[in-house]
């Protein structure tokens, strides 16, 4: 425990140590992130200047956007740049710092996907109490909630880092600093501290993600009693939120619902988790969306 000063720093291997690969990614990587805050910026815009995305739906997906835009960026920036370098490192500080920011920014997604599953759940299965139960007071309540849950979550993480000791060596095998990469580096037993991790981040995934499946099937399910043009909208706007839930839910369980062991398809889940995901949301809720693609129209004219 004396030398766990001794790593003031973290060397990041990164996706290749393949120079030209290196920079064929740093080309592909800038253009996915400007694309990314580009697409979830103009969704904010739009929800914000639309007189007609008026609803809570639009509202927590406007915030879906913001959150996205703030996670992609404590990761693809400092990876893409990194990509320039023949080493790339990071302080002990800073490797600290994105971690808390990338489960932050992360688990306070989680739980907005849940509030989003909610708001759903009650325009569709009990639409005349709609306006009443999602009136805007609780929209912010529930905003505010997934905020203090990401944060609480992201607490934890950090806790059980910074706890550890760190004698060296210091090299990552990843593009980024995150929990089994980190624990794998410290010079002491991390059995007890990789349980209380899947109980904290891959058991939480799970349970959650089988919740919103079964939430999902009770909402498609009650669509039989719909009009056929109400129940086309309501199911467009499901398989929406569905394949986001997915997209981002099922590598976060194979990269956190296990032991502590990193595998070799890790880096690429977490390119699809971090950097792919970010972009595909907007993407699918504006290619599926007749009232979000109305309303960017008649503000971008």
């Amino acid at each position: 425990m004396e030398n766990r000063n001794n790593v003031t720093e973290f060397v990041l291997r990164g996706l290749t140590q393949n120079p030209k690969v290196q920079k064929t990614l740093f080309v592909v990587f800038f253009i996915i992130y400007i694309s990314t805050m580009v697409g979830n910026i103009l969704i904010i815009i739009t929800v914000i200047r639309s007189k007609s995305l008026r609803s809570p739906m639009y509202f927590f997906l406007a915030f879906l956007s913001f959150m996205d835009a703030l996670y992609s960026t404590v990761i693809v920036p400092k990876m893409t740049l990194d990509m320039l370098h023949e080493k790339a490192t990071i302080s002990f500080q800073a490797c600290m710092v994105q971690l808390f920011l990338e489960h932050l920014f992360g688990g306070a997604e989680v739980f907005l996907l849940v509030f989003m599953a909610y708001d759903r759940y009650i325009a569709i299965c009990k639409p005349l109490h709609y306006l009443g139960i999602m009136r805007w007071r609780v929209c912010v309540l529930l905003l505010v909630a997934s905020w203090i849950g990401g944060f609480m979550h992201s607490l934890l993480q950090l806790l059980f880092v910074v706890s550890l000791p760190f004698c060296g060596p210091n090299i990552i095998d990843h593009f980024a600093c995150d929990m089994y990469p980190l624990l794998e580096l410290s010079c002491t037993d991390t059995y007890i501290i990789g349980i209380s991790v899947v109980a904290n981040g891959g058991l939480m995934c799970t349970i959650i993600f089988l919740l919103l499946l079964i939430s999902y099937g009770v909402i498609l399910h009650s669509l039989k009693a719909q009009s056929l043009a109400g129940r086309q909208k309501a199911l467009s706007t499901c398989i929406s939120h569905i394949t986001v839930v997915v997209f981002f839910f099922v590598p976060c369980i194979f990269l956190y619902d296990r032991p502590v062991y990193t595998f070799p398809i890790d880096k690429s889940l977490s390119v699809f988790y971090t950097i792919i995901t970010p972009l595909l949301n907007p993407l699918i809720y504006t290619l599926r969306n007749i009232e979000m693609k109305n309303a960017m129209r008649e503000i971008w004219k």
